[in-house]
């Protein structure tokens, strides 16, 4: 699924082109989303000026003068501006029409993306007001994670793709970033030392940094907003390479079942 830095990519790309514009009309297909994309949306957006594109974890905020629209992509959506009129295809659930004779569409395959509305301060909704601290902003800092996962027994992977922890560290991040700091995903996170702390809060940092600059990871379906695919995927240590010989050592790359998702490590360069 879109991880933090694909939707930061995809919040990057509807900045440049949308800052400004005024919505003149949105369409919607298919509301039957994660949650139901509200039925009188249009009326609240329409004429109303997009004043700036932020991201809270993995969701999106088009924030106009009387409102915040949220966007999430799900397990494999993406957002993408097209020509005014361009025919839609059968996952393309949601348009906002703009102005200047673009469009913005949400296309959905799976429809675990959601299209919401909020008035008021966007970050008190449920869905944002719980969030832990975003890895790539200062208050995520070795300190807050080795208070964080004092007297915890979870396994460090795990504690590091929680959303109350931090947020927008999913399970390619997390693997890529617990090889580069030489920690096995299953290191108890309470045991981890400060230092130790301080070595993957810099790796989690750097990891998601270069993945922005690479355009993200497509594996199956992300493009960004001109429908290009990412190229992070080729520089991965050991995320889907079970089997494979590890580029630092040359011992095989291990593979674990972890709360659902899979794990991949080097036994011999993660302690």
């Amino acid at each position: 699924m879109p991880e933090l830095p694909e939707v930061e990519i995809t919040r990057r790309g509807l900045a440049a082109q949308l800052t400004g514009i005024t919505v003149a009309d949105a369409v919607i297909r298919n509301p039957r989303l994660r949650w139901p994309i509200p039925k009188n949306l249009p009326e609240r957006v329409c004429g109303q000026t997009i004043r700036a594109l932020e991201r809270r974890g993995k969701y999106l905020l088009v924030a106009f003068d009387r409102g915040t629209l949220i966007l999430h992509l799900g397990m494999s959506g993406s957002l993408r501006i097209l020509p005014g009129g361009a025919p839609p295809e059968k996952h393309d659930h949601f348009d906002l029409v703009l102005s200047n004779g673009t469009l913005v569409r949400l296309r959905d395959p799976r429809r675990f993306g959601a299209v919401l509305w909020h008035r008021g301060d966007v970050h008190a909704h449920p869905l944002l007001a719980t969030l832990g601290p975003e890895p790539l902003e200062q208050d995520f800092d070795a300190h807050y994670l080795h208070q964080a996962t004092r007297g915890r027994s979870i396994a460090i992977k795990q504690c590091i793709m929680d959303n109350h922890i931090v947020v927008g560290v999913g399970n390619i991040y997390a693997n890529e970033a617990l090889f580069r700091a030489g920690i096995r995903p299953q290191h108890a996170a309470g045991k981890l030392s400060l230092p130790r702390c301080a070595k993957l809060v810099a790796e989690i940092r750097a990891t998601l940094s270069e993945a922005i600059e690479l355009g993200g990871s497509t594996l199956r379906d992300f493009v960004n907003t001109a429908g290009q695919p990412g190229y992070f995927q080729q520089h991965y240590w050991v995320y889907g390479r079970a089997g494979e010989l590890c580029r630092k050592c040359a011992a095989p790359i291990k593979q674990a079942r972890q709360g659902q998702r899979s794990s991949f490590y080097c036994g011999n360069c993660q302690r």
